[in-house]
């Protein structure tokens, strides 16, 4: 059995097992936020466990492991070695802000996880810090430490913040070049405020597509296989970089392929985060005498997932991302 959307299968969730970060960035998490201290208590590995077992058996095959920052979680090597091990279950991957990653990364490929997916904004220090409060060196070393770990795909991602980062994207292609990984050029989206798509902010995937293409050839990937996302890879000749582009507001099809949900840090699942309808788990996971009033909540989920998001729409967030789940 599986789930399916207007077409589109839905066997793809993303699960966020903490809202607690230890960055702050600029669009994901507000200067003032701290939603946690009067939010429910995180879900337990039981609880999640039994998710990932519900959503294994209508359809789900791949599973996210996010935040916030999930390598906050205690217990998380412990918790992806039970989930990798479930029936049904064909991926488990984990992104993260690498602050962790170079203690963690070879436990978590040992327990089971498949790919990584890592948060980098700048290689520069300075603007690296001005975007997310943190250092980057521990982040690099992280990368280091789950190429070395043989992860089946390790991807880089970078958010585009024109003013900030935009002189960050060479340096970008080129690391991610000679470390042999794809970079993936994400654009900005209402996640903090509706402030943040500003010209003065908003950074379009086809202006630096028209900038790359001044100074290589960039080849389409139109069969590239790097994961579960939207991304539209190209290679660029020269540096034979993998680049992938996610412009979810100027790409009028970017929906089209969704194959998605989310579970937020406090139970609920989120057919679209482009849409603020959510539905809670809370009560269902509370009667453990039988899992068919979770599998109801999740076919109510999905009959609520819409054909496309509404980003475009003057959408204003109710709670950050880092509420949400990456």
């Amino acid at each position: 059995m599986s789930f399916h959307s207007f077409g589109r299968r839905i066997d793809y969730l993303r699960l966020s097992v903490t809202d607690r970060c230890n960055e702050r960035c600029l669009y994901c998490r507000p200067h003032q936020y701290a939603g946690w201290n009067g939010a429910a208590d995180p879900l337990t590995d039981t609880e999640l466990l039994r998710i990932v077992q519900v959503a294994a058996s209508l359809g789900f095959r791949k599973f996210r492991l996010t935040g916030g920052e999930p390598l906050l979680r205690p217990g998380l090597v412990d918790l992806v070695h039970t989930l990798a091990a479930t029936p049904g279950v064909e991926c488990i991957g984990i992104s993260t802000n690498g602050l962790k990653l170079p203690a963690l990364a070879a436990p978590l490929r040992q327990a089971g996880a498949r790919t990584v997916n890592v948060s980098l904004d700048a290689l520069s220090p300075a603007v690296y810090r001005r975007i997310t409060g943190g250092p980057l060196e521990p982040v690099l070393e992280g990368i280091r430490a789950a190429l070395t770990a043989g992860f089946e795909f390790v991807k880089l991602n970078t958010v585009l913040m024109r003013g900030v980062n935009e002189d960050e994207i060479w340096p970008l292609i080129r690391f991610s070049s000679e470390q042999g990984v794809p970079l993936r050029l994400i654009e900005l989206m209402p996640l903090t405020s509706r402030d943040v798509l500003t010209p003065a902010n908003f950074l379009a995937i086809g202006e630096v597509i028209r900038w790359l293409r001044q100074r290589e050839e960039l080849v389409a990937l139109p069969d590239a296989r790097l994961g579960h996302g939207p991304a539209k890879y190209y290679r660029l000749v020269t540096s034979g970089a993998i680049v992938g582009f996610i412009g979810a507001m100027t790409n009028q099809h970017f929906c089209d392929t969704c194959n998605k949900m989310r579970l937020t840090a406090d139970g609920r699942l989120r057919p679209c985060l482009g849409h603020h309808d959510e539905v809670s788990l809370r009560d269902a996971l509370a009667d453990t005498s039988s899992d068919e009033p979770l599998r109801e909540v999740f076919r109510l989920a999905l009959a609520n997932k819409p054909w496309e998001h509404t980003f475009r729409d003057q959408y204003r967030p109710c709670r950050p991302m880092t509420a949400i789940g990456g």
